[in-house]
């Protein structure tokens, strides 16, 4: 694959010197399966981006450098700031019950809401539950025809909630860690509740219109994604036969909060960026943020991991029905990755062995030189939000 050179490409360059080891290292994910991916890295060395591949099956162009792309997880990122940021407030306890916030649930007065935002809850999981000894409880349909058929369905988060509610809890709060999205759908309800503006409201107050996040979007129900845009596409079975459809347009209601924001890379970066370098968050909170669960090397809405060479990132990944985002940072800001990925998706997940090696590779180059290695990587479960 060849890489796109654009305009922005060259004024990115300008800023450092050329990357030809990350151009391969782009080139080697796209190889590896994806229609296309879009990589951004900011560094002592100064600004690059780049991109590989093609932003549309059959079509020739590459992947906007400043395309926009659903984010999946990284939401989940956004969603614990704002909920951390009214902690600094006062408008909201961090170790105070969740019930105090949103009693209408009847949620185990033992569940606060840092437990929410660090996956400690229990609270089932409204995509599914996956245990060790391979038992799926299954929750809303994500996958095969039957997403594809009904992917403009409207869902409200009080019903993600309520249906998560009516099924038996993984385990007593505090005592396990398992990713969840109920959890931060909850906190999307408590932001609401604790200041009478929807989320995206909030958001803007907050996030995205102090860091001037134009590309940004809290869509809630609606399917449109900004252009420009790649294209993400789903796989299935139908009468034996498999067919690959554009899933770039959805509703994107069936995962809320837990994974339905858009951004690009650019946003990403600076977003991140100034998270880890203490621009959104008073230190301690910000260090509470960043102090990671020993099961998982979860914190509050970051995932905290070792290098190969001994550093540590911030990062948090996300994937969606074809579109996959990538954010990674030093713990100081200085140094941040922050990619974008469209490619064909399908019920087995075929590509998520390839994402975790893509993005093994892509850590290991930006943050250890290309030394050869693996990252301690805190993976995520199966699940629609990477």
């Amino acid at each position: 694959m060849s890489i796109t050179v654009t305009n922005q490409d060259e004024l990115a360059a300008r800023t450092g010197p050329d990357r030809p080891e990350l151009r391969r290292t782009i080139r080697e994910v796209v190889d590896s399966g994806f229609v296309g991916v879009q990589v951004r890295v900011h560094d002592e060395r100064g600004g690059w981006v780049g991109s590989a591949g093609v932003a549309e099956l059959g079509g020739t162009a590459k992947p906007p450098v400043d395309g926009h792309v659903r984010i999946g997880s990284n939401t989940k990122t956004f969603t614990a700031t704002l909920v951390l940021q009214l902690v600094a407030e006062g408008k909201i306890g961090l170790d105070s019950p969740a019930d105090d916030y949103l009693p209408e649930f009847g949620l185990d007065r033992s569940i606060t809401v840092r437990m929410l935002l660090q996956h400690t809850s229990g609270v089932f999981n409204f995509t599914g539950e996956y245990y060790d000894d391979g038992t799926v409880v299954p929750g809303i349909p994500w996958q095969g025809q039957e997403w594809v058929d009904n992917r403009f369905t409207t869902y409200r988060p009080e019903e993600l909630v309520r249906l998560a509610l009516s099924k038996p809890a993984r385990f007593e709060p505090g005592t396990d860690w398992s990713y969840s999205n109920t959890n931060y759908v909850l906190a999307r309800l408590l932001i609401e509740k604790v200041t009478g503006h929807s989320l995206a409201e909030e958001m803007q107050r907050l996030i995205l219109g102090p860091l001037g996040l134009s590309g940004t979007v809290v869509p809630d129900t609606q399917p449109e994604i900004p252009e420009p845009h790649t294209h993400a596409y789903y796989r299935y079975d139908d009468a034996d036969q498999q067919k690959t459809v554009d899933v770039t347009r959805q509703n994107p209601s069936w995962i809320s909060s837990g994974g339905d924001m858009i951004s690009t890379t650019q946003d990403l970066h600076t977003f991140i960026s100034a998270l880890m370098g203490g621009t959104l968050l008073p230190a301690p909170l910000l260090a509470e943020m960043c102090t990671p669960h020993p099961k998982a090397g979860y914190g509050l809405g970051v995932f905290v991991q070792d290098t190969a060479c001994g550093g540590t990132v911030i990062t948090h990944n996300g994937g969606i029905a074809g579109h996959a985002a990538l954010m990674y940072s030093t713990p100081d800001g200085s140094k941040t990755l922050t990619a974008s990925l469209n490619y064909v998706d399908d019920a087995a997940m075929s590509l998520a062995g390839a994402f975790q090696k893509a993005m093994q590779r892509l850590v290991e180059e930006v943050f250890c030189g290309g030394q050869a290695g693996s990252t301690d990587e805190a993976t995520e479960p199966a699940q629609p939000t990477g």
